[in-house]
Order: C-alpha cells, then structure tokens, then sequence
C-alpha cells in the first residue's frame, strides 16, 4: 500500500506535506501562528507602536480571509501590512517590528497575483522606512542599513519562489489545454471514423439492396407474366445468395477501414464479374499502366466508386453493356466507368446518397469525382493521387 502511494504521489508530482495540506495553508497557519507569537512576546510601551502592529496583523488577517476567493484584495491588505509593519521600524522598542515585516513582506514578495513591479515598489518602499529609521528616530546606521538589506533579500527571495509558481501554474494550464485538446482530436477523430463506416455501409448495402431489388422485380415478372414457376425460383435463389454476399461484404468493408484490401485491378476485376453474373450484362474491365500500391483508403475509394457506378448502371440502364478502365498514369490514378443512356435516364444525385456519398469518400483521400451525359453514355470517372 505504501508502494503505491509514493507512486501516485510521483505521477501527481505532489510532495508528502501536500498530501497532508496544501501548501498554501500551511504558510498561513505557520504566518499567522508566528506572528500572534511575536506579538504576545513584544515589550513595547508606545501606544502608536502597537497600533501599528494592531493594524499589520489585522492586515494580515484579512489576507488569510481573502486570499482563495478574491486574491486582489488579499493581496492589497498584504501590502499595507508590509508596510505598517516597517513604519514602526523606527519608533520600536525591539526586534518585534523587523519580524513582523519580514514575515509580512516575505509572503507578499511570494504572491503570484501582484506583478514583479508592484512587489519591488513595496520592497524598497519598506526599506526607505527601515533606513529613514535612523536620521528620524536616532537608531545606529548599521541596524537601518542592516535590516534595508534583510528586507531586500526577502524580497529577492519571494520574487525567486514567484516565478516557480507562476511559471508551474503555466505548466498545469498549458497541461489542461493539451488534455482538453487531445480530447477534442480524440472526438473529431471518433466522428470521422462514424463517417467514414457509415460511408462505407451504405456504399455496400446500396449496391447489395440494388442488385436486390433488380432480382425481385425480375422474378415478379416471370411469376406474373409468364407464370414460370422453376425461373421465379431460380431468381429468388440468386436473391437470397446477392442478400448473404451483400451481409459478408458489409462486414468485410468495415474490415477494409482498418487493413489492406486486395489488389485494386483484381478487386474490380471480381467485382465486374459479379455484376455479369447477377445482372447478365456484358462488363468490359480494362486495367492499363503499371499496377502501383495505392494506400487503402484510396483503394477502398475507388472500389466503392465502382460498386455504386454499377449499381446505377443495373438500376437506370438494366442489360446494357458497362465498360470499367483503371489507368495508372502519371501520378494519379484514373477510374471510369461507362453505360449507355436509356429511358431511365441518368441517374440523380438528389435520388439518393450514392453520388454524393463516392464523391465525400474520394475527397477524404484527396481525389475527385465527375459525372455527366458523354457521347449517349453516362460516365462517371473518379481519380486519386497515388
């Protein structure tokens, strides 16, 4: 158990004494303990003197009253104790007052609220006092000038303790900003990665559900029209088969996210084989160039472009011939995919996601989309950056 607390308290960066108490209400309680001290063992016979101690404490206890939640006027009030205490420097009758400044200044010059300029003006201000002691009140020069050098030192050090808390304090924020930053890059990439699945999802049910439907409608119409029993069975057989193939590539493109995918040219090669085989359309695919590694979000890009350019292609231009070209040219690496325009007409962006969706994912990748009527054939030609 004890092993397991230093540790903690090294990864916390937390000393011992500040697992008992901050450090912060320790100087308060040790100050203020010392002070009444100091107060309770001063001889004095002068009434202002000990008005002016009266006043540093009450200064001094208005600080530790104010100091966590308005550290401004906390800081103020420890100010004018410092320099109570070091106007009765001259007219005491002990060391009781040069205490009673050293700890008040002291404290003051440690603060983190007050800048550097305020800390030295009420330094040197608390000095002239100590020094003026001697020509107004007849004290030995070496006793002025000796405690002006005390009272600098103290200054100096507080100053030095200052800067190491400000510049933790900075740490500890600069610290926080990087979590809340970290937090941030974590959500946006959690976000992404929602997109880029749903993207993906849909790309694969899209052409699944597609194919789907084009057999249903078919069998529908050997059953209605032709009354073919043993066809209409052979096509709602095929359904099932694109509805199960369609389920294993749904899972094998969130897999794809995360891991290479096969070859593109044979990837689009088994993809235009199956569109032959469910649709009995002619595809044409034609890979030219010299075959490069592509990263895989560009493959998956591309691969996706294809499955919803065929999938419109069987929806709005049913038993027409598709061409399929891949070329790797240059530094890029060119898809189109081909068919001839029929009384369906082309197909809509505003019908659905399909367009919309293939031209998010090759712009997550760098590349772009074009789509539109060529020669009595709608084209779609996507393009990405090796």
């Amino acid at each position: 158990m004890r092993r397991r607390t230093l540790t903690r308290q090294a990864l916390t960066g937390r000393a011992l004494p500040d697992t008992i108490a901050p450090g912060w209400l320790v100087v308060q309680v040790f100050g203020t303990v010392f002070i009444a001290v100091t107060l309770l063992t001063a001889r004095e016979d002068a009434a202002p003197v000990w008005a002016l101690y009266g006043a540093a404490a009450g200064c001094w206890l208005a600080f530790v009253a104010l100091d966590r939640r308005r550290p401004g006027p906390a800081a103020v009030c420890l100010a004018m104790g410092a320099l109570l205490s070091a106007a009765a420097l001259g007219p005491a009758g002990d060391g009781s007052a040069i205490i009673l400044t050293a700890v008040v200044l002291g404290r003051f010059a440690a603060l983190a609220v007050p800048s550097v300029a305020a800390i030295m003006a009420t330094g040197v201000a608390a000095m002239a006092l100590s020094v003026l002691s001697w020509p107004l009140y007849g004290a030995s020069a070496a006793d002025a000038f000796g405690q002006a050098a005390l009272l600098l030192a103290l200054t100096l050090i507080g100053i030095n303790h200052r800067q190491h808390v400000v510049q933790r304090r900075h740490a500890e924020l600069l610290l926080e900003q990087t979590r809340r930053a970290q937090a941030e890059h974590a959500r946006a990439a959690a976000l992404d990665e929602r997109t880029r699945i749903a993207r993906e999802i849909h790309d694969v049910l899209a052409h699944s559900l597609g194919a789907l439907g084009v057999q249903l409608e078919l069998a529908e119409a050997v059953l209605e029209e032709r009354r073919d029993v043993p066809t209409a069975l052979v096509t709602i057989r095929r359904a099932r088969r694109l509805a199960t193939e369609g389920l294993a590539e749904a899972r094998n493109a969130v897999a794809a996210l995360r891991q290479d995918i096969p070859a593109l040219s044979d990837a689009l090669a088994a993809l235009a084989e199956a569109h032959r085989r469910d649709h009995r359309s002619a595809v044409r695919f034609d890979p030219s160039g010299t075959p490069r590694p592509l990263s895989s979000g560009a493959a998956v890009s591309l691969l996706g472009t294809a499955r919803e350019a065929l999938t419109n292609a069987a929806k709005h231009a049913p038993g027409e011939p598709v061409s399929m070209t891949l070329d790797f040219t240059g530094d890029r690496v060119r898809l189109r995919v081909a068919n001839p325009l029929t009384g369906g007409g082309a197909p809509a962006e505003s019908a659905g996601f399909g367009l919309a969706g293939m031209r998010e994912r090759l712009a997550l990748a760098g590349g772009t989309l074009t789509s539109g009527q060529d020669g009595g054939q709608w084209q779609v030609t996507a393009e990405v950056p090796e």
